[in-house]
């Protein structure tokens, strides 16, 4: 047998390895989320552990990610399907609901950070802080009879244009000065949310749920005798901005857009010698990252009725950093997964739940001394996925 031919063999088994690795996971995760006894809970986490490792070691992932890498689009309508199922079957479980549409809130601000840090390597370490921005906008709009509806967008906007205080001294700046200048930035913004009556002070804002076409989506949605929590509502609008951030990033990656980003990236003054702009570059990784960031957090925003200047602090933009660096900088599907980890399983194990910020911190220092590209690191650029040469 040639030495192709075991290769061979794992792409003629198409799309099947993928759709059954999606399938696995969603009722992995259904059974984690109606966990409720902490030792059910860890034998699941060990359960899962041991899995992945099992999985690794005997060759089976390769097929997977062979599924991914040539039928991207249905396994993406697969995750799609069931993210659906997951929440179909907590569909009146008010807490199961809302930790799933933070995974995928949560999800669309990495996707923003990872334009920055995964493809431009420009630093950003207040991701919280835009984050923030795009909530505090979705309470001073939201009531003022603005379209919520639009009131997301706005929120990405208006980190957008908060952002391009930065572009001076990040553009003046390479690496660990230029992450000190965003440090900086989190810094100065909780302080000022704290200061400024205006937007609430440290006790912060109520902000109003979204209503469209005179449908509030913070009221229960009945069909026949079932009965759909609220969040239900805001979790198909969660579903389709990650989907929509999911092919953003991934049309980007492919374009010739982030074909100059991985350059800028990869060695900027050698970019610049072959005349790229690396200035306009850094510019718009800045930006479109900060829209996705500032979109997620308005829609954020108005999911927990609630926003105040500690939830958007230097500590919460490390959190978002840590995402991106377990899922894997640069591949949006690691970051899905590093996302679910990072907010749900300290949710879930409520005995840590005071010692998050320290499990986080662990998860950090094993990912860069075992597995420094994260769990699933990121591919071989396809220009034209599904394309063999």
């Amino acid at each position: 047998m040639s030495a192709s031919e075991p290769a061979r063999k794992i792409v003629g088994l198409g799309w099947w390895p993928g759709v059954a690795a999606i399938a696995l996971a969603a009722v992995y995760v259904i059974a984690l989320l109606a966990a409720e006894k902490q030792n059910l809970i860890i034998a699941l986490l060990a359960i899962g552990i041991v899995a992945v490792i099992g999985a690794s070691r005997f060759g089976l992932l390769a097929p997977v990610t062979h599924s991914f890498a040539w039928h991207e689009n249905g396994m993406a309508f697969a995750a799609l399907v069931s993210a659906v199922v997951v929440a179909g079957y907590f569909h009146d479980e008010h807490f199961v609901l809302l930790l799933v549409v933070t995974v995928l809130l949560m999800t669309v601000a990495t996707l923003g950070l990872n334009i920055q840090f995964g493809y431009a390597g420009v630093l950003n370490f207040a991701g919280a802080s835009f984050f923030g921005i795009g909530a505090y906008t979705s309470a001073v709009l939201n009531g003022t009879g603005f379209p919520s509806i639009l009131v997301p967008l706005v929120g990405g906007v208006a980190s957008a244009l908060v952002g391009c205080m930065l572009l001076l001294p990040v553009l003046r700046t390479r690496g660990h000065y230029a992450a000190v200048v965003t440090i900086a930035f989190a810094l100065l913004f909780k302080t000022f949310l704290e200061v400024n009556d205006v937007l609430g002070g440290p006790q912060g804002l109520q902000v109003k749920g979204m209503t469209f076409l005179g449908w509030s989506f913070n009221d229960n949605v009945e069909i026949g005798p079932v009965t759909f929590s609220f969040y239900w509502s805001y979790f198909i609008v969660s579903l389709a901005l990650l989907a929509l951030a999911f092919v953003l990033v991934r049309r980007l990656e492919r374009s010739w857009i982030g074909l100059n980003l991985d350059a800028l990236r990869l060695d900027e003054t050698a970019a610049a010698c072959f005349g790229l702009s690396t200035t306009r570059w850094k510019i718009t990784a800045f930006l479109i990252g900060n829209v996705l960031i500032g979109v997620a957090g308005a829609l954020f925003g108005m999911v927990g009725g609630f926003v105040g200047p500690n939830n958007y602090s230097f500590a919460d933009s490390l959190i978002l950093v840590s995402i991106l660096l377990l899922g894997g900088i640069g591949n949006p599907w690691g970051l899905i997964v590093g996302t679910f980890i990072v907010i749900v399983v300290p949710e879930k194990l409520q005995t840590i739940q005071e010692y998050r910020f320290l499990l986080f911190a662990l998860l950090v220092i094993g990912v860069l001394l075992f597995r420094p590209e994260g769990l699933l690191p990121r591919t071989v650029r396809r220009y034209f996925p599904g394309v063999r040469t």
